[in-house]
């Protein structure tokens, strides 16, 4: 049994917050100076540029890469040999506050969704899944509601195909057109429930994009040459439709599209469409 302090989850979670609003991931990065560069148009070139430029600048001053610095989202596998000692819950959200005031970054969250408060920084969202092993992950993932809005989800009959879910998910990504800050990437999650194929879709964000080594997390049978497939069609056709970075045309609508497979009821076909801006901001640290 591996015991670890809640004061040590808080300060991490902490420093966490600051990285990931503050240092864009060095995929996403890479993925948007190959869009630059392939980029033939001289606007949404320019506009490619000036997104570099900012995430470069955000890098060197510690500031937030985007305004809007988020819903905090937290992953964390939770190895099944550790014992925390103290309040995780707690203790994360304890660290998501730090963290938000270090780094000088916007407080989002209202506590009533309804009637509306002043915002602050927490609480976050917090999902958990139980591991092998003496370990404690976490990702802290801020989530841009411009993008995060954009969200679909379609409870399709057992009967559809695989150019009804293409077809679904070129017409989210149409639907929200300039509004979320392109170009995108574009997570896609089928299977389970609606509330598990949101979940998935989510997580399909955190897979590192452009890396054919990255995990595809796939519990059904189909074969993950065949969800590579999937996501290279959807992706050149999403490109094909010319939104373009920020909506000034071009062939960079997306850098990527990352589906994650799991199996569902005989009944019923859940996907989610879980769209993220440019500025794909996550963090990570194993413990």
């Amino acid at each position: 049994m591996r015991i670890i302090d809640a004061k040590l989850i808080k300060h991490t979670v902490r420093d966490l917050s600051v990285k990931a609003n503050t240092i864009l991931r060095k995929d996403v990065l890479a993925a948007l100076k190959k869009a630059y560069l392939s980029e033939a148009k001289k606007r949404p070139k320019e506009l490619l540029k000036e997104l570099l430029k900012n995430a470069k600048i955000a890098n060197e001053r510690q500031l937030a890469i985007c305004q809007d610095t988020g819903m905090p989202i937290v992953f964390v596998e939770l190895g099944q040999d550790v014992y925390i000692k103290g309040d995780f819950n707690r203790a994360v959200n304890k660290g998501i506050v730090l963290g938000y005031k270090k780094g000088y970054l916007r407080a989002s969250i209202v506590s009533d969704p309804v009637n509306r408060d002043k915002p602050g920084y927490s609480p976050a969202v917090i999902h958990v899944d139980i591991v092998k092993g003496g370990r404690l992950k976490i990702t802290v993932f801020p989530k841009g509601f411009g993008c995060e809005n954009k969200s679909q989800v379609k409870m399709f009959k057992p009967t559809a195909g695989i150019r009804d879910i293409k077809n679904f998910i070129l017409e989210t990504v149409k639907s929200a057109g300039p509004d979320a800050c392109p170009p995108y990437v574009v997570g896609v999650g089928i299977g389970g429930t609606a509330d598990y194929a949101c979940l998935l879709a989510k997580k399909a964000l955190l897979r590192k994009i452009r890396n054919p080594k990255s995990e595809i997390r796939n519990k059904s049978q189909i074969p993950k040459f065949q969800i590579r497939k999937l996501e290279k069609d959807i992706l050149t056709e999403i490109n094909n439709l010319n939104i373009g970075p920020m909506g000034l045309g071009g062939k960079s609508t997306a850098l990527a599209v990352n589906a994650q497979i799991y199996p569902t009821h005989i009944a019923g076909l859940p996907v989610c469409v879980n769209i993220s801006c440019h500025a794909l901001r996550s963090a990570t640290k194993t413990l």
